[in-house]
């Protein structure tokens, strides 16, 4: 006679409920240690709230990752949004999505306050000097790295070299890229589905951990039940807090002032970032830099390193580019230029991560209640793909800017090429971290520069 087996938890006992107090540390200390990318802060949260706390399954993590992957926006802080709301409603959601982004706030206004004041120096401008070089490799690397999770076959990668191309050559917007990009995986996924099919997965196969406080059959708790009711009042609760603060800027500044088109701008910006913050840099540098002139070409690429030092997402390059913007725009007057800088800062993130939390509050419930496989894949295959041939368009204007900094006309800056390449080799060659990079290319360039001064 046969015997069925079924699996058993290892004689741990469960996990004890966690209180909202709790949890309010423990998202506050990830957000002070979530270096390395989308892929390292996801990795951190899988580690630490399915292997160790135990706060909820393997299963149920990835299933809201899925979500969070479909979504504009940074995806590890939607997930830790995510998260925070499954355990303690929408305030556990709107803590943990906050305190992910808090400290990295801090840090880059306070590191941008430097760059902009001391920025001139010859030891800190020799430090900026070393780390453009680095910036290429590193949006090179994040093409590669991108490109080879995405391009599976000869119809992605034939949306990725148009992508390059229409931005390239066409200097078509990020916008419109986008939108065709998902129409093709669309109608794709429709006709040629085996094309679109997405692989891969961000999980772990942990093995049998034991059990979780939300474990993979745990029923979803009341707040998480999907009702039209509670869909509509996020949705316009959302959209008022929108109106209102948008409101009040185009009463304050009016609708052409500086505060008034950050938070038009990275309203649009928040919308679009499919694919992660790599994505999302082409479309705020044509804003940022060609339209609006908030900051230039190399504080754009200075911005990019220091959020790649610093935790939290990387799009929060963006408060480093409302903390020049507004203190370029000194909104408050010459002899506020700080204040200035600091407020835009703060217009900037709200705007930012605002629709990052609507989503997850909005469509939580839904993914909860199905528990089903999502219907996006084939337009976001087609997305991510066009994605890469941005980001590789960005790596060439990157190189261009760091290696003929006068024009092309001018001679090339060998220091900076034989930089670059020097930090191609570490990252692609001996897989050195992100932030060893940076900072050796920057004390490579103070020396350098100390060197010649």
């Amino acid at each position: 006679m046969s015997t069925k087996t079924t699996p058993v938890y290892p004689t741990t006992p469960a996990p004890q409920p966690v209180s909202l107090a709790q949890a309010f540390w423990y998202w506050l200390k990830l957000g002070f240690i979530s270096f390395g990318g989308p892929a390292g802060q996801i990795a951190i949260m899988h580690h630490d709230l399915v292997e160790k706390k135990r706060w909820i399954s393997d299963q149920r993590f990835l299933h809201a990752l899925n979500y969070c992957m479909v979504l504009p926006g940074p995806e590890a802080q939607q997930l830790a949004t995510y998260l925070g709301w499954l355990m303690h409603r929408s305030w556990g959601g709107i803590v943990a999505g906050g305190l992910f982004v808090l400290p990295s706030f801090f840090i880059l206004t306070g590191l941008a306050w430097i760059y902009m004041a001391y920025g001139s120096v010859p030891a800190v401008a020799g430090v900026l000097y070393g780390i453009k070089p680095a910036v290429v490799a590193i949006v090179m690397f994040a093409a590669y790295r991108i490109g080879l999770r995405t391009l599976k076959n000869r119809v992605l990668w034939s949306i990725a070299v148009l992508a390059f191309l229409a931005i390239f050559v066409l200097k078509l917007s990020f916008p419109w890229i986008i939108v065709s990009a998902g129409l093709i995986g669309y109608l794709g996924g429709n006709y040629f589905p085996t094309y679109f099919k997405v692989g891969g997965s961000h999980g772990s196969g942990g093995g049998n951990l034991g059990p979780a406080l939300i474990d993979d059959h745990t029923p979803a708790p009341t707040h998480a039940i999907f009702s039209w009711a509670r869909f509509w009042k996020v949705a316009l609760t959302g959209l008022a807090i929108w109106l209102l603060a948008m409101g009040g800027l185009i009463a304050a500044y009016g609708w052409h002032g500086a505060y008034t088109q950050m938070g038009w701008f990275f309203t649009k910006a928040a919308l679009l970032t499919f694919g992660g913050a790599y994505a999302a840099l082409p479309y705020v540098y044509q804003g940022a830099v060609e339209h609006y002139h908030w900051l230039t070409v190399p504080q754009m690429m200075d911005g990019l390193a220091l959020g790649e030092t610093t935790p939290g997402p990387l799009i929060m390059v963006v408060t480093f580019v409302g903390f020049v913007g507004g203190w370029v725009s000194e909104v408050f007057g010459a002899g506020a230029t700080v204040a200035s800088a600091f407020v835009a800062a703060g217009i900037v993130t709200f705007f930012t991560f605002l629709p990052s939390f609507v989503f997850i509050l909005l469509g939580g419930p839904f993914i909860e209640t199905t528990h089903g496989k999502l219907k996006f894949t084939a337009p976001l295959s087609a997305i991510t793909a066009a994605v890469v041939g941005v980001i590789v368009n960005l790596a060439v204007f990157f190189a261009y800017h760091v290696m003929w900094p006068q024009g092309l006309d001018a001679t090339v800056d060998w220091i900076a090429v034989m930089l670059a390449l020097a930090a191609v080799i570490a990252i692609f060659r001996f897989k050195v971290g992100v932030i060893p990079v940076i900072l050796t290319s920057g004390l490579l360039g103070m020396c350098l520069k100390l060197a010649s001064s």
